[in-house]
């Protein structure tokens, strides 16, 4: 057991990482193929790699962005000239609706607790839902209080020193970003950014050895500023404490755009949005069930499956929302395709034997059949 001690257990492939090499990848380190023998991997771990000095980077892929898209595809059916990217970026409705709590579905904000301080915040700007981002999260959480103060009364914001002002005046007077420490290092105590990054990582890696010697230096630099010690002390202290978890705005804007797109979409296209997002959802009974419920809230009728008016995934239909056939169980993603395509070449299905008939080559079979009698899709033929 000794002699397998510390071996490494397994070799996994991280899911979104990429290398990005100026010369072929295997000029620079050993490769392998991967696990499922379908990509190319390097064979040292991510730190290493890191270590080497190439460029790493996480690719992440978002459902959210499929939601979106889907939702203008549908919007685009009665306006053919919609463009989400053009969207108003401070629509008053839209706000209203964040801030009176009503956020199921829109992308970030609808856990109870990201609701509630939707609630407190009011938010009024993509900055404002960009700190609410950055902030509900261990650590910025505890500032949450004296933001929600803040914002609320931003007559008696007061700042440590009037360096800060300029930094913190967009979050209220409270350090939020990774951005923003950075910022504090260079004013305050002369560091170039690229040092100040170089500490800023160290305070999110907890490396104490390093940073006793960076507090030395940055009080020096900041007296040197005209910043008393005790202050500088402890803006320091402060820093070091947040940015164990502070995240970074670049990431945070980033998120609140999309945010923003779906609660726009939501308060604006609910319809459309609902369509788009129960479709995202199918494997999911829970979730499909209270986005059906929070349709009929906003009176949006959810129309049970047809098999003469059902698209393969929820659509859009006048002023309700049609059944997609993909949400029924046992039937398939093929067989499904096949019906609506018979169907927008050849027109509706008159009955049960006309169906059969123009579907026999498709590989349909009893289990098929019996899940779409049992989800209802014949019901207008009157049996």
């Amino acid at each position: 057991a000794r002699a397998l001690e510390g071996m490494p257990r397994h070799a996994s492939t991280h899911a979104a990482g990429v290398i990005i090499t100026a010369r072929p990848v295997d000029e620079y380190v050993p490769l392998a193929v991967s696990k499922d023998g379908e990509g190319t991997v390097t064979q040292f771990e991510m730190k290493t790699v890191e270590k080497l000095g190439l460029v790493k980077i996480d690719i992440l892929g978002l459902r959210n962005l499929t939601i979106i898209d889907e939702a203008a595809a549908q919007i685009r059916k009665t306006k053919p000239d919609f463009d989400i990217s053009r969207i108003p970026d401070d629509d008053e409705g839209t706000y209203k609706m964040l801030g009176e709590g009503r956020t199921l579905g829109v992308f970030q904000l609808d856990s109870g607790g990201m609701t509630a301080v939707a609630v407190g915040l009011k938010p009024r700007s993509i900055e404002d839902i960009t700190a609410l981002i950055a902030l509900y999260r261990p650590g910025p959480m505890d500032s949450i209080p004296k933001y929600l103060y803040n914002s609320a009364h931003r007559d008696k914001i007061t700042y440590r020193h009037p360096l800060l002002k300029n930094i913190l005046e967009v979050t209220y007077g409270c350090i939020v970003y990774q951005e923003q420490v950075m910022q504090i290092f260079s004013k305050v105590a002369n560091y170039s950014y690229g040092r100040a990054d170089i500490v800023r990582r160290a305070m999110s890696k907890k490396k104490i050895d390093e940073l006793l010697k960076e507090r030395e230096i940055f009080i020096e630099g900041a007296i040197s500023n005209g910043v008393s010690k005790d202050v500088a002390t402890e803006l320091f202290d402060e820093m070091e404490s947040f940015a164990k978890y502070a995240f970074n705005k670049s990431h945070a804007a980033a998120y609140a755009v999309i945010s923003y797109r779906t609660a726009y979409l939501k308060c604006k296209y609910p319809k459309e949005y609902y369509a788009s997002l129960i479709t995202s959802v199918l494997g999911n009974v829970g979730k499909i069930i209270e986005y059906i419920e929070e349709c009929e809230k906003l009176g949006i009728k959810v129309l049970p499956p047809d098999v003469n008016h059902s698209d393969v995934n929820f659509s859009v239909e006048e002023n309700s929302v049609r059944f997609g056939l993909l949400a029924l169980k046992n039937v398939g993603r093929n067989f499904i395709s096949a019906i609506v395509n018979e169907r927008i070449q050849n027109g509706q299905f008159k009955d049960f034997d006309d169906f059969l008939y123009r579907l026999k080559g498709s590989d349909m079979n009893k289990r098929q059949l019996e899940a779409l009698i049992k989800g209802g899709v014949f019901d207008s033929f009157g049996k």
